[in-house]
């Protein structure tokens, strides 16, 4: 049932954004009156699962999703049909326009999608109001560290000044701020202290722990469940156990004794716990996958969040803001990635990764938070400049505009065939890589 949940809030986003980024493309194509033979959600590679024409364009929805398309008269697309450009080209068709309008069809479902962003994070802010964690609030104490971070240079008890000179009041923003920066400045003691992260630095941190390398400091975390059949339930720990330490250890934040179940794979790790006032310790068979089977919860999560209240009008110019950041952090990130002394293209993830990773119970609050969020990631990739997507296009029309000189048909397929074989193959890679995880987490 979990699963199904999971895999029901990726399918709704997936259709939401496709058919929202293919209808840019629709509708500047019919602003330009260029015919629109085919309008898909996901696609149909050799059938589709339903299909309808109307007028000249047939809708219709694929088996495979894997994005959606609309096939203009004249352009060789997603389908990789030439057969129309054998004939003299005609008033309807995508070819025959000038290379402007070309150019906002081409850039039509990229605004489309940044649109959609700041309309939801708009209406997220004005209905829920704007919530983040407060760097200020969860280093009160300072930070804890895993082994990873305190390898790289920082400390339990450091507070982050700044990165890269730039102070993140958002504590989930600055975690993914220290992995693309350079430049950390820490207060230690009293103290400022320079940490300079190398290439080697962040592939340590994304290989081992990734955004867990960095704890707020929590002396108390509380069992939330018990799964069944685990040997914490056989070891009699129960929900509301309040853990306060491990292996003799006070707890200095909740991933603490993940990480020390992990180190006694096949052993024991002792859970110093206090259960209706009484101090106990369990000890606690550790499974062949490092886990004793509990989830916890923070005791002080709620005293860290933030709300923002705005009303629908004074949302906006937020919204814009989140936007505007989000975009940059994707090319940030896509930095990162063409890094390879990082490993980050590792870490690359395919919608059958993000699926897992969704949460297992309905919450629309996340839901549109989190398709505002993938809907700039679309648009960012879309607007890279390769061939095969709406930016390989795009750039080969800004420099027709440049130049005068058009790119010939033939070319133009020969380019087209390439992007897609690239993007087919990457695609290729990136699901494999999710899927084999997925597997090799449920049965090894």
């Amino acid at each position: 049932m979990d699963t199904l949940i999971q895999i029901a809030q990726l399918l709704l986003m997936l259709s939401i954004l496709v058919i929202l980024h293919e209808f840019g493309h629709y509708i500047t194509a019919k602003m330009f009156k260029v015919r629109v033979e085919k309008f898909y959600l996901f696609m149909d590679a050799g059938f589709s699962l339903f299909k309808k024409k109307i007028g000249e364009t047939e809708w219709g929805l694929g088996w495979l999703p894997l994005g959606g398309y609309v096939k203009l008269s004249g352009m060789i697309d997603e389908s990789m049909d030439t057969e129309q450009l054998k004939s003299e080209p005609q008033p309807w068709e995508f070819r025959s326009k000038p290379a402007w309008q070309r150019l906002i069809i081409m850039l039509g479902g990229i605004i489309v999608n940044i649109l959609l962003a700041w309309l939801i994070y708009t209406t997220m802010y004005s209905t829920y109001g704007k919530k983040y964690i407060a760097t200020q609030t969860i280093q009160k104490d300072g930070l804890a560290f895993g082994e990873t971070g305190k390898k790289v240079g920082f400390k339990d008890g450091d507070k982050i000044l700044s990165v890269d000179g730039k102070y993140q009041p958002r504590f989930d923003r600055m975690i993914l701020d220290i992995l693309l920066g350079d430049d950390i400045v820490v207060e230690r003691q009293g103290k400022k202290i320079d940490i300079k992260l190398t290439d080697a630095d962040k592939k340590e941190i994304l290989d081992k722990e990734g955004r867990d390398f960095i704890h707020p400091i929590e002396r108390t975390s509380v069992i939330d469940s018990v799964l069944p059949g685990s040997n914490a339930l056989k070891a009699d720990l129960r929900v509301g156990d309040s853990i306060v330490g491990v292996n003799g250890n006070q707890l200095q934040y909740m991933g603490q004794v993940g990480e020390a179940a992990f180190k006694k794979i096949g052993g024991q790790i002792t859970l110093n716990i206090v259960r209706a006032g009484q101090p106990i310790a369990v000890p606690v068979t550790v499974s062949k996958e490092g886990t004793i089977g509990i989830i916890q919860k923070s005791t002080d999560k709620a005293n860290y969040v933030i709300t923002e209240d705005y009303n629908f009008f004074s949302a906006m110019p937020k919204a814009v803001e989140e936007s505007y950041n989000q975009i940059v952090y994707n090319v940030k990130q896509f930095k990162l990635i063409l890094r390879p002394s990082t490993g980050a293209y590792k870490h690359v993830t395919s919608v059958v990764g993000i699926a897992s990773k969704l949460p297992t119970t309905w919450n629309w609050e996340f839901f549109w938070n989190f398709t505002a969020l993938f809907s700039i990631g679309l648009a960012f990739m879309n607007i890279l400049p390769i061939p095969g997507l709406d930016g390989g296009h795009a750039i080969f029309t800004i420099a027709e505009m440049i130049t005068g000189r058009k790119l010939g048909d033939k070319a133009a397929g020969v380019v087209q065939t390439v992007g897609m074989v690239i993007l087919l193959t990457l695609m290729a890679l990136v699901f494999g890589k999710d899927i084999y995880q997925i597997i090799e987490q449920k049965f090894f």
